[in-house]
């Protein structure tokens, strides 16, 4: 019998990466699920007092919706095929002791996959009849409709935030426009009235011109009129 790899397992699979916990500790959690349907797996998670719980849900949830988008599988038709927890890299820290003495802290890292398969037809139709025996939906059609409702509400919360930012930079915009509408008015004041002291002073200049050519004209003509009379005689 020849084994499977890992990385060719069938299923659509997720890979969180990085993740701020040892191997160890998620493959606790990851023990409590394989092999569990979607909707099952999904309470064991949402139950557990462990933190990594949380990681590992959001995992199985991209497992599910890759699934769902990729593949054309429904969420109530899936199951955990496979999951498995990878070392990843280990930070190195020191910690201070005694005499000057220093020892070191390993700060471990993993990487955690989730393999989601579908059920087959017979697995499916005896599912779904001890549900209508119970008179109740299954878990894994409850567990898919709750994603489907935080995946609502996340997009629509992505869709106001969007909308308030184009809100916002349509009224910068307004803005923007209006200071430079402004400052084109003041420009275009600030240089009708240069133009106006231009001819007010050209005006003024040519008064002054006039006011000084009637004096002499004014004492001309009392020249010619002011002669003695023995001249006129």
């Amino acid at each position: 019998m020849v084994a499977t790899k890992t990385n060719e397992r069938p299923g659509t699979r997720a890979v969180a990466r990085h993740i701020r916990v040892s191997a160890s500790k998620a493959r606790a959690v990851l023990d409590l699920i394989r092999g569990e349907s979607y909707g099952r797996a999904s309470e064991i998670l949402e139950f557990s007092e462990r933190s990594v719980s949380d990681v590992v849900s959001k995992c199985l949830d991209s497992a599910v919706a890759n699934a769902e988008h990729n593949d054309g599988i429904s969420a109530e038709e899936l199951y955990v095929s496979a999951c498995y927890a990878d070392e990843g890299p280990t930070l190195k820290r020191w910690r201070p002791r005694a005499r000057g003495r220093a020892t070191r802290i390993n700060k471990r890292t993993c990487h955690i996959t989730i393999i989601v398969s579908r059920y087959s037809d017979a697995e499916l139709t005896a599912m779904r009849e001890r549900a209508e025996s119970r008179g109740r939906t299954g878990a894994s059609e409850q567990a898919a409709e709750s994603r489907r409702q935080r995946v609502e509400k996340s997009r629509a919360a992505e869709a106001e935030a969007e909308a308030a930012e184009a809100a916002e930079a349509a009224e910068e915009a307004g803005v923007e426009a209006g200071s430079e509408t402004v400052d084109v008015a003041e420009e275009v004041a600030e240089e009708a009235l240069i133009e106006d002291a231009e001819v007010v002073e050209e005006e003024v200049a040519e008064v002054a011109e006039e006011a000084v050519e009637e004096p002499e004209d004014e004492a001309a003509d009392e020249d010619g009129s002011t002669e003695s009379p023995k001249e006129q005689g």
